[in-house]
């Protein structure tokens, strides 16, 4: 497709979607939205593609939220629609795995965009907040849920509340990114941590995500159950034959997903 305002960049199985309006701060608005769902219905069914990053252009922003212009003209009725958290359910369900390689601000939309990630690596200049409060909003697009399941009901409320900043440093204390380093080690991280993921099984990797986002808030015996049939699956399957045998003989598997 011929995007407006990203960028699909692709290295090896790597694929990056990158919010390209830094005029704005990356800000999203609907158009951004839309391409961004667009790229994923490209990708996840792409397969030259094992794990997709989405980062900002430039070093400011990640995505510095809504489109505030749009988002005065919201009606209740638009508010019932998927609109944002549609798309970014759309990215936590991606069958693929997801990571946010986070450039810079990260704030409201942009923080919720990040935290519909399977991964989460900051840049360390990077900030994270959900001020939607002072437009007397709140987090609508997965804010309110997300968060407080990644860094526990407390911490949740309170950022929330007071729209509070974290720092990059601030969130991987808490556990809302998994590493903070420098800007210009960032991609070198991200990349690692993706090729990581891409020498392992496809369908287990699959498999782990459905796993872990269904059975978090299900009682223990019901996500045990999930767990169980999950593995009944790959217990059937070519790449766990592979590998297996590939460990027994002391070489990489060649995983086909299957």
């Amino acid at each position: 497709m011929n995007y407006q305002n990203i960028l699909i960049e692709q290295e090896q199985k790597i694929a990056v979607i990158k919010i390209n309006r830094p005029e704005v701060r990356n800000a999203l608005d609907a158009q951004t939205l839309n391409e961004i769902s667009l790229a994923f219905d490209h990708l996840e069914n792409d397969d030259e593609t094992g794990v997709i990053v989405i980062t900002g252009e430039g070093e400011k922003s990640f995505a510095a939220g809504a489109d505030i212009r749009q988002l005065r003209n919201k009606t209740p009725l638009d508010a019932l629609l998927p609109g944002m958290s549609g798309v970014f359910r759309r990215i936590e369900n991606c069958r693929k795995a997801t990571i946010a390689a986070v450039n810079g601000y990260a704030l409201g939309g942009g923080c919720e965009l990040a935290l519909a990630c399977d991964i989460r690596i900051a840049a360390d200049h990077a900030k994270f907040g959900l001020s939607e409060l002072n437009l007397s909003i709140i987090p609508g697009a997965g804010g309110t849920q997300r968060l407080a399941r990644i860094i526990g009901k407390g911490r949740a409320m309170d950022l929330i509340l007071t729209g509070e900043f974290l720092t990059a440093k601030e969130a991987e204390a808490i556990g809302l990114v998994s590493k903070a380093v420098p800007m210009n080690a960032l991609w070198q991280f991200v990349k690692a941590k993706a090729e990581k993921i891409l020498s392992k099984g496809p369908l287990a990797v699959r498999l782990a995500k459905h796993v872990i986002h269904y059975g978090f808030d299900a009682d223990m015996e019901t996500a045990l159950l999930f767990e169980k049939m999950a593995q009944a699956v790959i217990f059937g399957s070519k790449d766990k034959n592979e590998g297996t045998q590939a460990f027994l003989e002391k070489r990489e598997p060649r995983f086909t997903g299957m």
